[in-house]
């Protein structure tokens, strides 16, 4: 409270009795409750990536890969394919490989048990072969993904009968937006930014994707992340941001947007604040970070924990931003890729008995500031060759414990009814609470100042409601897949956002619906124990 108090006590029009204006209608009451997908995109994702599916790399798909292939990265690959196989063989095996993703009912049902959200990487070559003019996959090449974006579809729509949301992920461009090999080729190149020629071909895979997405063909997305990775400093990103969301917006401005912070995120969370106001109609925008511990000198010269006593201090220059969405726009991240491997100079600091109880606090440290401080995060990664996946399998490591789901997931029907029937009992109590509260906090502090307290009391009323709605939308079978467990809203800032547009909250005292808003999704979710509201 104090930080707002701060903020807007300067706010109210001086002059004006503190005596309240009548209450007013309840604008909010106007406001349809969430939607399917509105829990889908803005519950907290707990969620894994589909790595090496649509975008092979060699360390986790080598039975994908011919002796004759000339390095690790997808180009190489169906190149090599190809060259053994033919054309035909070759696409017989990469539509294999696509459709047995998770062909296992068990994969399915693991995942729907224990995750909300997959991210799937794909390439512009996924589309097909009206995407790959003047790149290395144009020519007989293409032939090969003639029908990878219906599996794409295919695969979305199993994903999501099974409760289960697909953040699509552009992980590899035309040219490259980093030099890796994930990128798609092994040139070592990252030669989308700066080349116009590729950054118009790779808007217009953005424009394919959201309009099959507009119209239904991408069952259950949550959101198209716009590329992966993008290199550090990387020229007219921005640019192409702006350009690539304004285009995205006149098509469907409900769509999650979803952009990589160069490995810059206080920057990028600058950036997309900015055009995360109420008063803009733009997509939603999420920045994408990635949380690696194992990858630079640094890392490795670092014991377990010393690595572990970083986490609390991560995604600091998010905690610091939301919280205020009229004030400073919408603040949304996510931490797209994390795992739980360290080098193995790190765990040659201690003894190796201690390995499994260090990598579970490794694990839980994660998971719980991840929660604290992001609308989600995705293990890299679900699935490879040699499954379980070791330290870099959501598999392994969530069936060891290493790594969990919120509790809320894991509740039982009975459970979550039980938890909603607590918390309607308490509603009206911690209602009038929370209300007096408020009126006293502004009338001792500011006596001489107008305010508009009904504004607290109607954001209240439908923050509580929206908490509501998500913990218990399994449970009612409005949301495909098992009715067990419960959601809570993740993305908080984004999802008052939305909330105020759509009921056309404005003004200078719109700050207090924002709070009453808070604190009812606050006292939901207190009633019900699951106690992540930010």
């Amino acid at each position: 409270m104090a930080d707002l108090a701060d903020k807007h006590a300067s706010s109210p029009a001086e002059g004006y009795s503190q005596e309240q204006v009548p209450i007013q209608d309840n604008v909010s009451s106007e406001i349809r409750p969430p939607t399917q997908l509105d829990v889908l995109r803005y519950r907290y994702h707990h969620g894994a990536n589909l790595g090496g599916i649509f975008v092979l790399e060699k360390w986790l798909y080598g039975s994908m890969f011919e002796p004759e292939a000339k390095g690790g990265s997808e180009l190489d690959a169906v190149s090599a394919s190809i060259a053994v196989r033919g054309v035909d063989a070759t696409r017989e095996k990469w539509e294999a490989h696509w459709s047995s993703a998770l062909s296992d009912h068990p994969d399915l049902d693991f995942l729907a048990a224990y995750c909300t959200s997959v991210r799937l990487p794909i390439g512009f070559f996924t589309l097909g072969r009206f995407f790959t003019a003047q790149t290395p996959f144009h020519g007989e090449i293409f032939k090969v993904y003639d029908n990878a974006w219906a599996a794409v579809k295919i695969l979305c729509s199993r994903l999501h009968k099974a409760g289960i949301g697909t953040l699509i992920d552009l992980h590899a461009l035309p040219g490259g937006a980093n030099d890796q090999l994930h990128s798609g080729t092994s040139s070592g190149k990252a030669e989308l930014w700066g080349n116009s020629g590729y950054l118009n071909a790779a808007r217009r895979c953005v424009q394919f994707i959201a309009t099959e997405v507009k119209y239904g063909q991408v069952p259950g997305c949550i959101g198209i992340q716009l590329c992966n990775e993008a290199e550090y400093g990387a020229r007219g990103m921005y640019d192409w941001y702006t350009d690539v969301i304004k285009e995205l917006s006149l098509l469907d401005s409900s769509i999650p947007v979803y952009i990589s912070d160069a490995w810059d995120l206080d920057t990028a969370l600058t950036w997309a604040s900015k055009h995360n106001s109420t008063g803009t109609s733009t997509c939603p925008i999420f920045v994408d970070t990635h949380k690696y511990y194992t990858f630079s000198e640094a890392d490795k010269a670092q014991s377990p924990h010393q690595i572990i006593a970083r986490i609390p201090s991560e995604l600091s220059e998010v905690a610091s931003r939301v919280g205020d969405v009229f004030g400073r726009g919408a603040t949304e991240a996510v931490v797209g890729e994390w795992s739980c491997v360290l080098d193995r100079e790190t765990w040659a600091k201690v003894d190796a008995a201690n390995r499994e109880t260090l990598l579970r606090e490794f694990g839980d440290a994660q998971c719980q500031q991840w929660r604290k401080n992001s609308a989600g995060s995705f293990y890299w990664t679900a699935k490879m060759d040699w499954m379980d996946g070791g330290e870099w399998g959501f598999f392994e490591m969530t069936k060891k414990r290493t790594i969990s789901p919120p509790p809320e997931l894991l509740l039982s029907f009975d459970a979550v009814r039980t938890r909603i029937d607590q918390a309607m009992q308490q509603r009206e109590s911690l209602r009038t609470q929370a209300y007096s509260a408020h009126e006293e906090y502004w009338t001792r502090v500011s006596p001489k100042n107008y305010f508009e307290h009904w504004r607290y009391g109607i954001g209240w009323d439908l923050g509580f409601s929206d908490a509501q709605t998500f913990f218990g939308m399994r449970a009612n079978g409005s949301l495909p897949g098992p009715k067990m467990g419960g959601d809570s809203i993740g993305a908080l800032d984004g999802w008052i956002r939305k909330r105020a547009r759509e009921g056309g909250i404005e003004g200078d005292f719109a700050w207090e619906w924002e709070q009453g808003f808070r604190q009812g999704v606050r006292h939901f979710e207190g009633c019900a124990g699951i106690g992540n509201a930010k």
